[in-house]
């Protein structure tokens, strides 16, 4: 691929993150003046200060008007875009490469969805015109054939799949727990998991994510202008965007065990950020596990277990928040909730917290003190055989 990067060329300097879940008592203008105003703080400036702003919302406003009107900007260039469930990933990009070309000095990343105000479960807004050939499944019924597909792939049986499903969304429950921002904060028992109602396949209601609103911001800089902001900015080491062609449902030879786009933007992330071998080196993976099997796939596509091992990596605590590699030490979208314009600066902002050693001690991951200094974030967009990716890799230290 002909990708440069722009690594250690960027760093962040300030975040903020609401609350995600039902927030019935706040508008779209309420969560994005929250996040601004923590991220602001955080770094020690005013709205007066950024140069320009990106806002990644899907369903929750058009133009940059969504940001303006309500932190009442003075005359500055709002971008809004969208990138289905990577639009907060692609806020931050956009953000991170305007910085880094010297068009601006200070930009900020914003994200923000109101998903329970819409009445729709999932993505909101409606399917552009096509000529009737696409798929009409919902998303649980799209993501559920990965399961057998992986289970019969890799000799899984039934009752074996069905436990690793089931102790993705336990763990990630058990991680919400500890997370005052989290939509979810009561762990799941197993048993309670195994046994939900069905929703699609095999998925019961535990393999699928939330439903929330929330909003979250980051603000960037050039990395050798950071520390006048913060005695702790993270650097941006990775930023990859993948869309992919979208021939899987009619490819004969896509098998629903991985996802193409995947593995390409995180070989691109890997080959920018410098990283051979990414158990070793990642302190911890913020993924879109928008539903258990997902996450499962994408271990192995990540790099993070062998093709056909990662169901055993599960079983065995090796992603658990005190396992070798934490993923999702928030909670994920499982137990955040998933509000599609925030998810991935959300994502972001765990780096940020366990990058600087400020996440709550009940949630303080053991890979950090062992002198990992990596995160990552995941976000995918779409459903299996077409999707767009994204992934980070950000640091506490620049190269050396």
């Amino acid at each position: 691929m002909a990708s440069n990067g722009i690594r250690d060329k960027v760093a962040i300097v300030g975040m903020g993150c609401t609350t995600f879940g039902e927030r019935w008592d706040s508008s779209v203008d309420d969560l994005l003046i929250e996040s601004a105003q923590a991220a602001y703080a955080s770094a020690g400036l005013s709205r007066d200060d950024v140069d320009a702003y990106w806002l990644g919302t899907m369903g929750s406003g058009n133009s940059g008007l969504t940001l303006s009107r309500p932190l009442r900007l003075p005359y500055k260039p709002v971008s809004r875009l969208e990138n289905y469930c990577a639009t907060g990933s692609e806020a931050l990009r956009n953000a991170c490469y305007a910085v880094a070309s010297g068009a601006y000095d200070i930009a900020m990343a914003i994200g923000v969805e109101k998903l329970k105000d819409s009445g729709f479960s999932g993505l909101v807004g409606s399917a552009p015109p096509s000529d009737g050939t696409g798929s009409e499944t919902t998303a649980p019924a799209n993501f559920s054939l990965l399961a057998p597909a992986y289970a019969k792939k890799y000799g899984v049986d039934t009752d074996e799949m069905k436990d690793v499903l089931t102790r993705i969304a336990w763990k990630n429950h058990v991680n919400g727990a500890k997370n005052p921002r989290a939509q979810f904060r009561k762990e799941v028992a197993k048993d309670v998991i195994c046994n939900a109602p069905l929703v699609a396949g095999p998925l019961g209601i535990f393999d699928c994510s939330g439903v929330s609103d929330g909003s979250a911001a980051a603000i960037v800089v050039r990395a050798e202008d950071a520390h006048r902001y913060t005695d702790k900015p993270i650097y941006v080491k990775a930023l990859s965007f993948i869309a992919g062609p979208a021939t899987g449902n009619s490819d004969p030879d896509y098998d629903y065990t991985s996802f193409p786009e995947v593995v390409a933007s995180v070989t691109d992330a890997y080959a920018q950020a410098g990283v051979t071998d990414p158990r070793a080196e990642i302190a911890l993976a913020e993924v879109h596990d928008c539903f258990t099997p997902t996450e499962l796939v994408l271990m192995e596509d990540l790099g993070f277990a062998e093709r056909g091992f990662g169901w055993k990596e599960v079983l065995a605590g090796t992603f658990d928040l005190d396992g070798d590699l934490p993923v999702n030490p928030d909670g994920g979208l499982k137990a955040f909730g998933h509000p599609i314009g925030a998810s991935g600066l959300r994502m972001m902002f765990e780096c940020w917290l366990q990058l600087r050693g400020e996440a709550p001690s009940e949630r303080t991951i053991s890979s950090i003190a062992a002198g990992k200094k990596l995160g990552m974030t995941h976000n995918l967009g779409g459903g299996p055989g077409e999707c767009v990716s994204f992934v980070s890799i950000v640091g506490s230290e620049p190269s050396a």
